[in-house]
This record gives structure tokens, sequence and C-alpha cells, in this order.
């Protein structure tokens, strides 16, 4: 099922102006949601940074709308669980850069299925040569201009990593192709600052709000690929996959060093998952 500009629809194909500035010029964002016993996690988190980056942007967004196109995808659906994926873009307008002023957003909602083995995996990271715009407001935001991350995977995937590591033009960290990065040294949880180049994710926000509860002292600061090869562990954080257990980096073996904290992470994220949705999700043991 498709929800499009209001309308409910089956199959795959809609009917998308050609001056849609999303299509034509990358004008718009996008937030992934999972949906777990056909309850969106963590929606309003994802409604309040696409409401953030629509205002930077200037794209007027109505979160009633939003809740509608989520209310007819999840409950018309034939499974439980679901990855939601809302796209907005400026609309259609007159050709050239500059944007009409009466410009209608276009909505566009689809619902693909989640399942188990999509969280919690083992991954092997390959150092992207692709370099992340630290000083670009789209490293912050989920904007529809993706092509580096495309192509970093891409690039990761041939090399036979399962993800890419995307470090900024200062050579710092930044994230990997779709999620955040975290490396715990001791009792020490770190990650990258935002003013690095990086998407406030939401399950990063989560990990780093109930830290303390699991001992650990959470905190954003610049990293290097070295502090990644010498870290206790390293994991990545994500909407959809939830955590990911780096398990090397290029030619360097990360290896089962601390899984203890690794494994407390993943708990928690199950947790906050069983509490707010109902569904029981197996974390790292």
């Amino acid at each position: 099922m498709i929800w499009h500009n209001g309308a409910l629809r089956e199959g795959t194909t809609i009917a998308l102006d050609a001056g849609d500035r999303g299509l034509l010029l990358g004008d718009g964002l996008f937030e992934t949601v999972a949906v777990f016993n056909r309850t969106p996690f963590r929606l309003a988190d994802h409604w309040d940074r696409m409401s953030l980056a629509a205002d930077r942007l200037g794209i007027p967004l109505d979160r009633a709308v939003l809740d509608r196109a989520t209310s007819a995808l999840v409950s018309g659906s034939a499974d439980d669980h679901g990855v939601l994926r809302i796209t907005v873009t400026r609309g259609a307008g007159p050709r050239g850069l500059a944007p009409a002023s009466d410009m209608t957003p276009t909505v566009l909602a689809t619902l693909a299925p989640w399942r188990p083995d999509m969280a919690f995996r083992s991954v092997a990271l390959a150092t992207s040569s692709i370099r992340r715009n630290s000083g670009s407001p789209l490293s912050r935001i989920k904007s529809l201009g993706y092509l580096d991350n495309v192509l970093a995977l891409r690039e990761a995937l041939d090399l036979g990593a399962d993800d890419a590591l995307l470090l900024n033009e200062a050579g710092s960290v930044a994230c990997s192709s779709a999620a955040n990065v975290f490396v715990v040294s001791g009792v020490r949880l770190l990650t990258p600052p935002i003013e690095d180049g990086v998407l406030p994710g939401i399950t990063r926000a989560l990990v780093l709000r109930h830290a303390a509860e699991l001992g650990l002292s959470a905190a954003e600061t610049t990293l290097t690929p070295a502090d990644l090869r010498s870290a206790d562990a390293a994991f990545l954080t994500n909407s959809v996959r939830l955590l990911d257990r780096v398990r090397r980096l290029d030619a360097s073996d990360l290896g089962e060093r601390d899984t203890e904290i690794v494994e407390a992470v993943s708990r928690l994220i199950a947790d906050a998952v069983r509490r707010e949705t109902g569904f029981g999700l197996r974390p790292f043991r």
C-alpha cells in the first residue's frame, strides 16, 4: 500500500508531477520509522526531527497529515511489524532553483516488511573514500540528497564489508552509511558530536539519555578511526536495525573485546521497544 497526498492506493505506482522538486532537485526530507506490534516506535521523536528539518528548509509540514498517513498504512497492513517511510518534498514548481512561494508539499508514505534478523547484527565496516561535509546543513537532516551514502555503501559492499564508515573533511568519524557510531572505552560511551557532520539519530538519543542507567558515562566527542580500532568495543545505532556490533574495521579485527557493555546497550534498546510497543526483541546475549 502507498499513501500519496491524502489517498491510500494499492500497488507500487503513483502519478508524480514532472515538476516535483523532490524528483528534480532532491528538495525534500524523509523519515524511516520501525513499526512493532502495529505501533510506530518513537514516532513523536521522528516527527520532531522532521519538523525541525522542514523549518530549516522552509517547507511547510503538517504533522496531522503525517499522522493520518501513518495510521492509514499501519491499520491497512497485513503484518504486525514494518518499516514506515515518510517522504515530503517541497512540491511541484517552475523550472529553476528558486522555489515558488505558493507550492504545496508532496507527501508520500510506504510501509515495507520488517524482520527480526534486521536488528542486532554483527557487521564489518570499510572506511569510505567519500567525505562527509560537516559544514553542510544536509549532514544533520534526512534530506533526499542521499547519494553520498548510497555510493559509500556500494564501495563498502564491493570491498566485502557490510557498511561504510564515513569520515568528515577533517578525517574525523562522522557516521556509517545509515547509522550513528559509538565506541566503548572502559565505562565511557563516546559518539561524535553533531557538529562533526552527524545526523541526530533517534536511537542515538535514546542511548545517550539512558546510558547512566547502565553505569556508563556518555559523552559526545570527536573520534578518529584509530579510536575505533583501540576501543574496547564499537557499535552502530539506527532506527530500523536498532544496534549493530562492529566486529571489523577495514583490516582491523575488533573481535569480542567487551561484549558485556554492547549486550547491555542492546538490552536497553530492546526494553524500550517492549515498553512502548509490547514487542519482545531478542538482544545480543
